[in-house]
């Protein structure tokens, strides 16, 4: 796989010793069992797969040799780069501005670009609209689109599917950058629709079998579908594709869903002219890092730390999966971590940070056991953060070169 240049602050002398080490004994990420740091008092169950995905850095390369090949002009990014708060904020200190934010409110007027700014496409991509109108303006849409690989994929499967008269459905978050980017892609050639989960799955498949009324279609997802969307005819025939960094295992559910509802309304033999196989647009990145999520769960922690930015989908969804099991704290970084008797983090059900008080415990004569894991958008040099100042705590710890003495022997074999 490609080796992206991005900078070095970003890059961890702890963490990534433990990943060289797993490439080493599982090339091949067969196995999913977490890695182990002992410091003695404490122990931390490191998942197999987090941190930067391909899409990431591939995002951050481009974005800071920008800066490099654009000494003196006005750069700006469509919107955060990626959902994380401290690639942001070094981005922004180093002159880069932001057209608007991740919810879509306007912060630079397009009409105050001209054509020697270079604005930066954000990883989750933009629209179709949004390109014309840099075009508009002179500005060369594609010269810095940092549009992750993966999701262009889902925009080309939907592309290939509408030209065979399928109807797309977008498994994602309506609001989310990425899903409304695809639906302006995916509705230029197919009608379209965005589901949300799948209590809404279960909804347009009582629509598809005529158990609910067809009119009441355009009330339940009223502003969530292309216009002039047909309910009589543009659920005959359904692919779904997703947003990249929604849970893996309900896009899988919901396609199941409108499969089978589909199969008992066209019968079996007819399944393919109505359903179209689109399992191969899964990010593998949010895969495995939703697959070392569960086999973290699968492990005797006290509880679980997960670090990203509040509002990235990929890590919010990796919070939920460690929910089912364990306490959680979601944090953005270690300056959270107040004292021993107190940490700040962030409530995905309310959404609001909350504080939480004596969440280390000290009394066990046991080692306390927490589990560690991040978003993809997470730099692996905050993890590292986090975890030294967690250890900072234990004045018997031990030190950081003994606990990564296993690892470095491991990436010797």
């Amino acid at each position: 796989m490609k080796k992206f240049d991005i900078p070095i602050y970003y890059r961890s002398p702890v963490i990534s010793v433990v990943k060289n080490a797993r490439k080493v004994t599982d090339p091949r990420k067969k196995d999913y069992t977490p890695s182990v740091l002992d410091f003695g008092p404490v122990k931390f169950l490191i998942a197999r797969h987090f941190g930067f995905c391909y899409g990431v850095e591939n995002a951050i390369e481009i974005a800071y040799r920008s800066l490099e090949q654009n000494p003196g002009k006005r750069i700006f990014l469509l919107s955060e780069m990626i959902h994380n708060p401290s690639v942001n904020a070094d981005l922004f200190a180093r002159g880069v501005r932001f057209i608007r934010e991740h919810n879509g409110k306007q912060l630079i007027r397009w009409e105050d670009l001209n054509l020697d700014d270079i604005v930066i496409v954000p990883a989750f991509g933009t629209t179709l609209e949004i390109q014309k109108l840099l075009a508009g303006r002179g500005i060369n849409p594609y010269k810095y689109d940092t549009t992750c690989p993966f999701v262009q994929k889902v925009w080309n499967r939907a592309d290939s599917l509408g030209k065979k008269c399928y109807t797309i459905i977008v498994h994602g978050k309506y609001n989310h950058e990425e899903t409304i980017a695809t639906f302006s892609h995916s509705k230029q050639n197919s009608p379209t629709l965005i589901i949300r989960n799948i209590e809404e799955t279960e909804y347009l498949c009582g629509i598809i079998s005529g158990k609910i009324p067809a009119e009441e279609f355009y009330k339940y997802f009223e502003g969530k579908f292309s216009n002039g969307f047909d309910v009589n005819t543009d659920l005959n025939s359904l692919g779904v594709v997703n947003q990249t960094t929604m849970l893996a295992t309900e896009t899988q559910a919901i396609a199941d869903l409108i499969k089978s509802t589909l199969a008992n309304k066209y019968c079996e033999e007819n399944l393919k002219e109505h359903y179209a196989d689109t399992s191969d647009t899964l990010c593998y990145a949010t895969y495995d890092n939703q697959q070392a999520t569960t086999g973290l769960l699968n492990t005797s922690g006290d509880f679980a730390i997960v670090v990203g930015g509040y509002n990235s989908s990929n890590t919010s969804h990796i919070v939920e999966l460690c929910e089912e099991k364990l306490p959680v704290y979601f944090i953005s970084g270690a300056d959270k971590i107040i004292s021993p008797e107190e940490i700040k983090h962030y409530n995905i059900h309310t959404s609001s940070e909350v504080s939480s008080k004596h969440w280390l415990d000290f009394n066990s004569s046991e080692p306390l056991e927490i589990v560690l894991t991040s978003g993809a958008s997470c730099p692996d040099a905050i993890l590292d953060e986090v975890l030294q100042k967690i250890v900072s705590f234990f004045p018997e710890a031990k030190s950081v070169e003994e606990a990564l003495e296993p690892f470095k022997t491991e990436s010797l074999i």
